[in-house]
């Protein structure tokens, strides 16, 4: 029955191109066009097809549309476009990719499928005219579609093209310290300077223990993909990390990794270069959406630790203007700022942040700090595990396995030592793994014999120590 109700729309089509060409020779011009504006539309209603109509040019700029689906279409177009553009800015790491002008892409969407074609209209040049040729791109689909379109596969081309541009693009590292600032203090730019971020660090280079790895790359995939979720529950679209540990167990490292896993910018955030609190909110609002916000070392940048002294306090406040003081001493910035910064009001300015802080000596930190909300995860990175080592030797050697793992693992779990002293050891002869593994071994026997040494001075001090009480303590005392 369908088949025949399309059988008979297309006879009445065929019927109607025929009798036009017909009456086209013998009707005066005024009615000639006035039949065939009335074909064009009874065209369009017999057509089970929509076509939408993208120009390039709005006013007088590239229309942000036609420059999204460009986007989205330039990887689909090396699939199914036979003759395709190819362009690539200085900015760009790759290769953009883009149908000619005639070109046709068939896309789908939750089964429903669409055609993309690029159509030139070539204008002769005026000064009206700037830009002469007209380019626009027709997005057919079926009227049955129409809701779908409109309510889905628009917006979701608009989205997939701003994560593609994000991708394709030059990620940078910023930071708040001016270079002019020492010479010129008054010409102190309280802002952000960038250069292009190209580490190298990965989760899969990052000398971590597995289960800690994984549990980390969960934790930042889910927090990516959950939009939705933090909106509907009143929060803040950001999360908190605090790394901390030893020095050397690869904490600006683990910062490089979640910034190339997630794709984001980073903010390196210098306190003892910002002088109050109100300059702290500042540098947040010029941070952007996908980015990392760093503060290392913030148990040394400023005194948070919620133990300072009143006396310490009252002297800061009295202190003349002018006269000289440690950067730290000038800056105005109180845990209270730092507090709202991680989560007040103002952390809202913003979406999809991740703020890091990292410490050698966590216990030195103010507890509401710490709290949930502000740093939600706490990641300890300690000293090199056996696994951990595993990872580096095949980094730095380009082995999986050897016979000297043996001895390192029994050496490992008796001393203790950082992923950055394992990684300079295997870098002394990285053309020899056998070498370096035997250099690795020598440094782990002497670090065991240097902490043999130091247990047995320890031991004796304590005993010493004793001895000494007992000698002082009064005869026959109960």
């Amino acid at each position: 029955m369908e088949m025949d109700k399309w059988s008979n729309l297309g006879k009445v089509a065929a019927t109607t191109v025929f009798v036009g060409t017909i009456v086209g020779q013998y009707l005066p011009p005024e009615l000639y066009e006035y039949f065939r504006e009335q074909r064009r539309r009874l065209s369009r209603f017999l057509s089970p097809y929509i076509t939408l109509v993208i120009e390039e040019i709005s006013g007088f700029k590239v229309s942000d549309l036609y420059e999204s689906v460009q986007i989205y279409l330039s990887t689909r177009s090396i699939s199914t476009a036979t003759r395709l553009k190819v362009s690539k800015a200085k900015k760009d790491k790759a290769f953009t990719f883009a149908m000619d002008t005639s070109q046709q892409i068939m896309d789908e969407f939750h089964g429903v499928k669409v055609w993309w074609t690029l159509r030139t209209e070539v204008k002769p040049p005026s000064l009206l005219n700037v830009f002469h040729d007209k380019c626009y791109l027709e997005l057919t689909f079926h009227k049955k579609d129409k809701a779908t379109i409109f309510e889905s596969y628009l917006p979701h081309v608009i989205a997939e093209a701003k994560i593609m541009q994000l991708k394709k693009r030059q990620r940078k590292i910023y930071t708040n310290i001016c270079a002019n600032s020492q010479s010129h203090p008054s010409a102190r730019n309280p802002g952000w300077n960038a250069v292009v971020f190209e580490h190298p660090a990965t989760f899969e280079t990052l000398a971590l223990d597995p289960e800690l790895k994984d549990d980390i790359i969960q934790d930042l995939t889910n927090f990516s993909q959950r939009e939705k979720y933090y909106k509907d529950v009143g929060r803040a679209w950001k999360r908190g990390y605090l790394l901390y540990g030893p020095p050397g167990t690869g904490k600006s490292s683990m910062i490089a990794a979640i910034s190339n896993f997630l794709e984001y910018d980073i903010y390196d955030l210098e306190l003892t270069e910002v002088k109050s609190n109100t300059e702290l909110r500042t540098l947040l609002i010029g941070t952007t959406n996908k980015s990392v916000i760093v503060i290392e070392d913030i148990d040394c940048s400023l005194d948070l630790s919620g133990r300072r002294k009143k006396a310490k306090k009252e002297s800061r406040e009295m202190q003349i203007p002018g006269t000289d003081q440690s950067s730290s001493d000038n800056s105005k910035v109180t845990l209270s700022g730092v507090l709202n910064f991680t989560d007040g009001l103002w952390s809202c300015c913003g979406s999809e942040r991740v703020i890091i802080f990292t410490t050698n000596h966590v216990d030195r930190l103010d507890p509401a700090l710490l709290r949930s909300g502000r740093m939600d995860k706490h990641i300890h990175l300690s000293f090199c595990s056996f696994p951990a080592f595993k990872i580096l030797a095949r980094n730095y050697l380009g082995v999986e396995d050897h016979p000297l793992f043996e001895e390192i693992e029994v050496l490992m779990k008796e001393v203790e030592i950082s992923p950055a002293d394992v990684s300079e050891e295997l870098m002394r002869v990285s053309n020899n793994p056998t070498a370096a593994l035997e250099k690795l071994i020598e440094a782990l026997r002497q670090a065991v014999e240097k902490a043999a040494v130091k247990n047995e001075i320890l031991v004796e001090n304590e005993s010493a120590e004793d001895n000494l009480v007992a000698e002082e303590s009064p005869h026959g005392e109960e």
